[in-house]
């Protein structure tokens, strides 16, 4: 997994509404929390998404963008966002290519690991965590990105 102090790979990718992104697109409003989960629907994954919803005003008041990225597809991550009410970005990897580039793809190849990234807008890997099942871990790093950018 890439550390603070690292350059964050650019990217583009497909997002929930099919719409190409780029990590140039997501920087543009501010710093960046980009997360990466295994799949859509899953319980893991579910409460994540949850608590970033739920923590999604407290971010932005702070400039702080949120984008998440998995292998599934547009529709699936249109349905995930659209049951769960998700307002930010969700990026679709079905190959792997950004999960590959920030050092986050699973043992052997298979899946996606639980992983955390804050971005600055010099495109620098400020801070980050992998915690694969404590997503309690990931909750607490959300809150101190929002906290920390509120100064």
């Amino acid at each position: 997994m890439l550390a603070a102090g690292n350059r964050a790979p650019d990217f583009t990718a497909p997002n929930q509404h099919g719409n190409t992104v780029s990590l140039a697109d997501l920087l543009q409003a501010g710093p960046l929390l980009l997360y990466f989960y295994p799949a859509d629907f899953t319980p893991g994954c579910t409460r994540e998404a949850c608590s970033l919803r739920d923590m999604h005003q407290q971010l932005l008041a702070a400039q702080v963008t949120v984008a998440g990225v998995s292998p599934q597809s547009p529709a699936s991550h249109l349905a995930f966002a659209a049951r769960y009410s998700l307002p930010f970005t969700l990026l679709c990897d079905p190959d792997k290519v950004i999960a590959r580039a920030y050092d986050v793809v699973g043992p052997l190849g298979f899946g996606v690991r639980r992983a955390s990234f804050l971005v600055s807008t010099a495109v620098m890997i400020e801070d980050a965590i992998l915690a694969d099942l404590r997503i309690a871990r990931h909750e607490e790093f959300f809150r101190k990105v929002a906290a920390a950018a509120r100064g």
